[in-house]
């Protein structure tokens, strides 16, 4: 019900990489430790294709009475 596409994961997958390089430049001493949490969760995304963020949002707007 809540599974990515194929398309979407790469996209999961790249953002977190992006995301981990960022850290990478910035010093992994020199960033809070919050600034794993989203790395995390999209490359769980990716690989699983479970999408917690899709999850949520479809939660949230069914919750406001609004269509995806």
């Amino acid at each position: 019900m809540f599974n990515a596409s194929n398309s979407v994961r790469l996209f999961l997958f790249n953002v977190a990489a992006i995301n981990m390089i960022a850290i990478w430049l910035s010093g992994f001493s020199n960033v809070h430790w919050f600034s794993y949490v989203l790395p995390a969760f999209l490359t769980m995304a990716a690989v699983t294709g479970l999408c917690p963020g899709l999850f949520i949002s479809k939660k949230v707007l069914g919750a406001l009475g609004l269509k995806e």
